[in-house]
């Protein structure tokens, strides 16, 4: 017969409780826990810094001039009777732009050509009859009164003719100013006149420019005008700050404005690109240019205002990341000139950047040395104004 032992359940887990306690107390006395492996290096991205071209910029708001625009005027009053070209229409110099009702001078002019012609009729007589009087003054039949007042009426008929002719050329300018005409080739603005209307020597009727040689004038603070050379750049940009056009300036004015203390500056360039005369575009001056270094502005690190880099180097043989406080520049389009803090060679870290502290050891997972993007400075808004950037 077999006797069988029955255990409570909870007796059991007492007993087991007790014994891995007995368990864990001996660890304990035999000595303290092995400590946590520690993590391995962070591999973070590096840029080796070099010189690299940094323009001194300024940016402006221009306005395009045309290098040859005019108003027209008509010269006479009158009607409009004629016109012929349309607005935008591209013309050549002399070409007839519209007439003006000259049938009063067309009558006048007839007239002055009939007197021209009797003057020349009766000079014609009068030297005929000059001729006779000298033959009969010779033979001792005329007396030389009669010859000397038939030279006087020569001299009053070449005298009539003349002036006949004169009138003649005065009306054939007069009836040729009755036809508006283009001074220079170029592109026909507005037409402000319709026909049958009256027009006079102080109505605007259309105007004229030539689109090809356009010139841009910006204001620049007098400070900065002090420093252009006569080969200094000024580029005209389009809405996303893309160069269009180049040229250099060519007149910097001699004098401020006494009321912005502003001063104009002028360059001049071919209208390739089919920009307007009075258009406002943007306009950039490059007043210098030097060698600098230049930090990606991802790559800084701001705490309290203050900017720093993280520059990777080796020490005590081992890559750690150190905390550098740096001055920057001026921003270009994706990058700060670097003005102290880092020299040339310096390795700085690009990428975990949050991550990272002063001394953190780092894995460099690609070295690369690249020159930072051209940073543009300092940009600034139309008027002279800053537009953006920080240090």
């Amino acid at each position: 017969m077999r006797l069988v032992r029955r255990v409570r359940p909870l007796t059991a887990l007492v007993k087991t409780v007790w014994c891995a306690s007995l368990v864990t107390g001996a660890v304990a006395c035999t000595g303290k826990a092995a400590p946590p492996a520690a993590p391995p290096p962070r591999e973070v991205e590096v840029l080796t810094l070099a010189p690299s071209p940094v323009r001194d910029t300024s940016e402006y708001l221009g306005s395009l001039l045309s290098r040859q625009s005019v108003t027209v005027l008509p010269q006479v009053a009158g009607y409009v009777r004629r016109i012929h070209v349309k607005p935008g229409q591209k013309v050549e110099q002399g070409a007839p732009l519209l007439e003006v009702d000259s049938r009063e001078e067309t009558a006048a002019l007839d007239s002055a050509q009939a007197q021209h012609s009797s003057s020349e009729v009766n000079l014609a007589l009068a030297r005929r009859t000059q001729t006779r009087t000298e033959a009969l003054y010779k033979e001792g039949l005329a007396s030389g009164q009669e010859l000397e007042a038939v030279q006087a009426q020569v001299q009053a008929a070449e005298a009539a003719s003349r002036s006949a002719a004169a009138q003649v050329a005065q009306k054939q300018v007069q009836l040729q100013y009755h036809v508006v005409r283009a001074p220079f080739a170029g592109t026909v603005g507005d037409v402000l006149v319709r026909l049958g209307d009256f027009v006079g020597a102080t109505t605007p009727v259309t105007s004229v420019a030539q689109a090809d040689a356009l010139e841009v004038s910006v204001s620049v603070p007098a400070a900065r005008a002090r420093s252009l050379k006569p080969d200094t750049v000024l580029e005209v940009l389009d809405g996303q700050g893309k160069v269009l056009l180049s040229s250099t300036v060519f007149f910097v004015a001699p004098q401020a404005d006494p009321r912005t203390q502003l001063v104009e500056v002028k360059a001049a360039f071919r209208n390739t690109i089919g920009l307007r005369p009075s258009e406002l575009v943007r306009a950039r001056i490059v007043y210098s240019t030097r060698d600098a270094l230049q930090l990606p502005a991802l790559a800084v690190v701001r705490q309290s205002g203050q900017p720093f880099a993280l520059v990777v180097q080796d020490k005590g043989g081992k890559t750690i990341v150190e905390r550098r406080p740096i001055t920057l520049g001026t921003l270009g389009d994706m990058a700060y000139v670097v003005e102290a803090g880092l020299k040339s060679g310096d390795q700085v870290a690009v990428s975990s950047l949050y991550a990272l502290r002063d001394g953190t050891a780092v894995q460099v997972k690609q070295t690369a040395r690249a020159e930072a993007p051209p940073a543009a400075a300092p940009t600034t808004a139309p008027g002279g104004g800053p537009a953006g950037g920080s240090r």
